[in-house]
């Protein structure tokens, strides 16, 4: 048997391309998560491309990120990114260039690329880092993983200055 079709090359790409478009796109975002009346979380960027439409949905920020999240006792932390991406179905969030997280106490995380897995609440890289602690230590090291808090870290190898209280 044989069959033949005939169509336009034309407009089959155009629906491919209507496809690799984003679903949408937001301008001067500024997204707030409150949960029982209480601010979370706030989101801020000048720009968000939605791609939910895809078969692995995601959401892209090529502008980058400012993301506020507020505990309980209102204190709050910060990340920083000049680009994201924010996985919708495994609730993953890659930043990446000039990674930068200030907590509430004044810890700085710095680096290239952060993964942030938000249902674990866990934050991991493979790349270098710089930390600097409230009290003044640094710590320089190549991959980390950790719970957001930073109660919990660990560093893959490090370096760094340590200030030890005497009791």
């Amino acid at each position: 048997m044989l069959f033949a079709c005939e169509g336009n090359l034309k407009e089959v790409k155009q629906m491919e391309k209507d496809f690799l478009e984003p679903q949408s796109k937001v301008y001067d975002l500024n997204l707030f998560y409150t949960d029982s009346g209480s601010v979370r979380a706030n989101l801020r960027s000048t720009m968000m491309l939605d791609y939910s439409n895809r078969a692995f949905p995601f959401r892209e920020f090529p502008e980058g990120i400012e993301l506020d999240f507020f505990e309980a006792d209102s204190s709050k932390n910060t990340i920083y990114s000049d680009y994201a991406i924010q996985y919708l179905e495994t609730g993953l969030i890659d930043l990446r260039t000039n990674v930068k997280i200030v907590t509430s106490d004044s810890t700085i995380l710095r680096g290239p690329q952060l993964y942030w897995d938000q249902r674990q609440e866990w934050l991991f890289t493979d790349y270098p880092y710089d930390l600097q602690l409230p009290n003044g230590a640094r710590n320089k090291g190549e991959g980390f993983d950790s719970d957001q808090k930073f109660s919990t870290f660990n560093s893959r190898s490090n370096t760094g200055t340590q200030y030890i209280q005497d009791q």
